[in-house]
This record gives structure tokens, sequence and C-alpha cells, in this order.
């Protein structure tokens, strides 16, 4: 299911909707990052983004089964972009989320955590990919 990167900072594959996915998106994404350079800056807020993003669309998209989930990471310079692609057209909304929710804090936390972040609908008419930029990881001064 999985095509070679278009360029050496791209990747994209196709998931199964199951709960299993993100750990499968993560390694995916460590993977893609150990290869370029100045990668592993991106990494702890890009697997955490990205976990948020792939549960996103397992868990509230509403599609007929057996519809697949698509992971997108492109690397620039300055900027990770990170996308996931499903086949529902309704655009995700943050909640608040109460202090014993075990849930609910997914899109709180990509807007926290990205530059930017958002919705379009996917070319071709079906569904959306929610994207979200992240910066590198600011270096402590020791």
């Amino acid at each position: 299911m999985e095509r070679p990167p278009a360029v050496a900072g791209e990747h994209s594959c196709w998931l199964p909707r199951h709960r299993k996915s993100a750990d499968r998106a993560r390694r995916l994404l460590r993977d893609f990052l150990a290869r370029l350079d100045g990668g592993e800056q991106y990494l702890d807020t890009g697997e955490l983004l990205l976990s948020e993003l792939v549960a996103n669309a397992i868990e509230h998209a509403r599609v007929p089964p057996g519809r697949l989930i698509q992971v997108r990471f492109e690397l620039s310079p300055t900027t990770l972009r990170l996308e996931v692609h499903d086949a529902n057209a309704s655009h995700p909304t943050a909640r608040s989320a109460g202090e014993d929710d075990e849930s609910g804090r997914g899109l709180w936390l990509v807007d926290q955590l990205s530059t930017s972040w958002g919705c379009h609908p996917r070319p071709g008419g079906i569904g959306k990919a929610v994207w979200c930029l992240i910066g590198p990881a600011r270096r402590s001064a020791a």
C-alpha cells in the first residue's frame, strides 16, 4: 500500500482505520525523519501530533467500512507538515475536555504545539485532509 516518496523530503501511505494505525504512523514518521538531515528535531512533537490526527480520523470520521486513511509527511528546511486524510467531509472541531475526561484534548494539543493547522477538502471531493505545521524543537541553553 505504500508508495515511494515523490521527493526526498516527502512520504505518503495508506493505513487501515484501526486503532493500531497510530502506532504504525509514528513508526513511519520516525523512519522518515531518521533519513533526513535535521529530522530528529521534529520527532517528539511530530509523533504526538500525528497520533492525535490519526486518532481523530479513526474515532470521529464516520465513513463506510473498509475506507482507509492516508498519512503524509513533508519536511522543508524549517517546517514539518503532517497531513491525515479520511473519507469524511466533516471538519474537526475542538471541544472542551473536563478535568477528569480521558479524551477530548487532541485538537487542543495540535493547536498549542503546531505553528498552524487546518482542514481542507480532499482533491476529488471525497473527504478531507487535516494538516499541521511543526517548527524545529527549541534547544535549551545549558
